[in-house]
């Protein structure tokens, strides 16, 4: 009998990489076909989409929606990782540093940024992950690279001598590194900044609410069905039955009025009242992407996008 196929909400523990978890998942699920979407590094916590089955077509686009962070940023020291990993690289006393500096210096990291990724990343550089040339001495010049963080909103500031820790929550576009702007943060400031604690609370529809450890799963191993994984975290098109035959054999359909939003519980809750925060309006991730097309009996049949006045199959559930 084939392993179920869906999506595994995962709260990935410290200390584990994202293909760790992958492996973790394999031997539950007892299937090789497991991928994930969008890799927390190995200090992180939170929200690790684990796809299993037919649901792994899905985690490409999923790889592509709006996330959101739990973050501390320690102003005062610069790293070589960017996080608490890397070897000390700079002091500068942070003890200066006011709430309004703090909020002035956040306000121009919110909105559409140009980011330089990590040193230590896995972006590809000439064919070679960044980590490892930097690792082999050979550091890469990366290229800054368009994100949007749609906000970026301090929850706490605690002093420690020279030293200031940021509690932060951002949310923002795919592809974003976390590490970076605690990087620019400082940089902006001049006290040098890493990242201390990371926790992905959301990925798009996904929350650390609905997530899972793995001791749970290893207790009772289930897997989000494919039509609730995708109504979380895509618009919907209900089908009739001659669309339903026609898409699931890789046909095209007429344009419809597609939604161009995130379903209701995808985009990010108001700010917290009285928070230093720098924001766009929640929602203003939204835009047109793919959209899950059901059949009448709420099968799962594809996701779709529109293009030249029709609706074209990207990947085919049925």
């Amino acid at each position: 009998m084939s392993p179920a196929s869906g999506l595994v909400i995962v709260d990935k523990p410290g200390g584990m990489t994202s293909h760790d978890v992958v492996a973790r998942v394999r031997r539950l699920a007892g299937t090789r076909k497991v991928g994930h979407a969008g890799t927390l590094d190995p200090m992180a916590t939170g929200v690790l989409v684990v796809g299993v089955e037919k649901a792994t077509r899905l985690l490409g686009y999923l790889t592509l929606t709006e996330k959101e962070y739990a973050a501390t940023i320690r102003l005062g020291q610069s790293t070589s990782t960017d996080d608490a990993e890397g070897e000390i690289t700079g002091t500068a006393t942070g003890a200066n540093v006011t709430a309004e500096t703090l909020a002035g210096a956040i306000a121009g990291l919110t909105g559409e940024i140009q980011q330089v990724p990590p040193a230590v990343s896995a972006v590809k550089v000439g064919g070679q992950r960044a980590y490892r040339l930097t690792r082999a001495g050979a550091a890469p010049e990366l290229k800054a690279r368009p994100v949007t963080v749609y906000e970026f909103t301090v929850t706490a500031m605690r002093r420690d001598g020279q030293l200031l820790d940021v509690d932060a929550t951002v949310r923002c576009s795919s592809g974003t590194y976390i590490r970076a702007l605690a990087r620019d943060l400082g940089a902006a400031l001049g006290t040098g900044g890493h990242l201390t604690r990371l926790r992905r609370t959301r990925v798009g529809g996904y929350s650390v609410a609905d997530a899972r450890t793995l001791e749970q799963l290893a207790g009772r191993f289930e897997v989000l069905p494919l039509a609730q994984a995708a109504a979380a975290a895509f618009p919907r098109r209900d089908l009739s039955a001659d669309e339903a035959r026609r898409l699931a054999n890789g046909g095209r359909l007429a344009a419809a009025a597609l939604p161009a939003a995130l379903p209701a519980g995808a985009a990010a809750a108001a700010l917290p009242a009285g928070a230093a925060a720098a924001a766009l309006p929640a929602g203003a991730a939204a835009a047109a992407g793919p959209v899950a097309a059901y059949a009448p009996d709420g099968t799962l049949v594809a996701l779709v996008t529109e293009e030249s006045g029709q609706a074209r199959p990207l990947a085919v559930f049925a």
